[in-house]
């Protein structure tokens, strides 16, 4: 007996999750939808799932669990569409950066029986320069060996947990369990912000005086640093991340505000003491950055080491019960 997971959205991050449990065909049926049928066509052959529907419908009220890839400005409107189908004890589960809000929304649309858990995957290092976007970019092994977060609202069955904890092992990754309002903070401040951040330099230089000259000079340093907006997707997905998490967006930018002023200051008073001081901190942090995120030996920190489950046949034993009759002493 399998379980059906159904991933809406496939591009980068769906049809990766979908490629990285390709060989787990004993236990879960891959169904696959996205609003571009050529996407869903293409994510069926490069064996990202085993069928593709068109009416998203028709999976949702078969499916035990439910992955939402997509953009966070369609979201709600997903939810809208995919909870009034669930059928009692699927799982819904989101990949968006931000999750309190989510789980706002799940707690008002899911049906009682049903149940909402945050993934927030971790690409794995090889790709983090990676300039490819969308299905382009789905890799199978895009989680191997490394994090993906998982951020549950009080009181949520601790079967929906476990159905999500074996799905991120069976994709090759461990489960990292962190609070909602926690995670929203750690991405808008290693996700959002960053593209933010891009926005600001292009809007500062492009079709600005001078920038007909300009652009035939920009290097590597600014193609880095403006780099993240290539992978906004559309911009109202950056702007629903904002306004949705607006009050750690604002905390984070202030604190970059005030970081560039202290530079402009140092600029300003010809302090190149100081200056250089304040680079040379910068430029160690991030290299003691790329090297522990190359390394990825997380457990060495005092992380507790997530054990990968023995015995496949095993690992969804509870979960295939998962909304059904409760187990009669002699299963037990």
């Amino acid at each position: 007996m399998k379980i059906q997971l159904t991933i809406i959205g496939l591009g980068q991050i769906g049809a990766s999750l979908g490629l990285a449990l390709s060989k787990q065909e004993k236990l879960i049926k891959r169904i696959g939808y996205d609003i571009d049928p050529a996407i869903a066509t293409q994510a069926r052959k490069i064996g990202a799932v085993d069928e593709t529907v068109s009416q998203l419908i028709t999976a949702a009220n078969k499916s035990d669990a439910l992955v939402m890839a997509i953009p966070i400005d369609q979201m709600r409107t997903m939810m809208e569409i995919v909870a009034p189908e669930m059928k009692a004890g699927a799982v819904l589960m989101d990949t968006a950066p931000i999750k309190a809000k989510i789980a706002d929304w799940a707690d008002e649309l899911l049906p009682q029986e049903c149940a909402y858990v945050g993934l927030t995957p971790v690409i794995a290092p090889q790709y983090l320069l990676s300039d490819e976007t969308g299905i382009a970019a789905a890799q199978p092994d895009m989680f191997q060996d490394g994090l993906i977060a998982i951020s549950t609202p009080p009181g949520t069955d601790s079967k929906a947990i476990k159905l999500a904890a074996d799905l991120v092992r069976l994709a090759g990754a461990s489960p990292l369990f962190a609070d909602l309002i926690e995670m929203d903070g750690l991405m808008t401040a290693t996700h959002a912000v960053p593209q933010i951040m891009g926005a600001a330099l292009l809007n500062a230089t492009v079709d600005q005086p001078g920038w007909r000259e300009a652009r035939k000079l920009a290097g590597r340093a600014y193609a880095e640093v403006s780099g993240p907006i290539v992978h906004l997707g559309e911009p109202g997905a950056l702007t629903s991340i904002a306004m949705l998490n607006r009050e750690n967006m604002v905390r984070v930018l202030d604190s970059v505000i005030a970081s560039l002023q202290t530079l402009r200051e140092d600029i300003n008073r010809e302090d190149a003491e100081m200056l250089t001081e304040r680079l040379e901190r910068a430029q160690k942090g991030r290299q003691r950055w790329w090297k522990e995120r190359q390394e990825a030996n997380w457990a060495a920190e005092g992380r507790p080491k997530m054990e990968k489950s023995s015995a496949a046949s095993s690992i969804f034993g509870d979960l295939l019960r998962f909304g059904g009759r409760p187990r009669n002493e002699d299963e037990r």
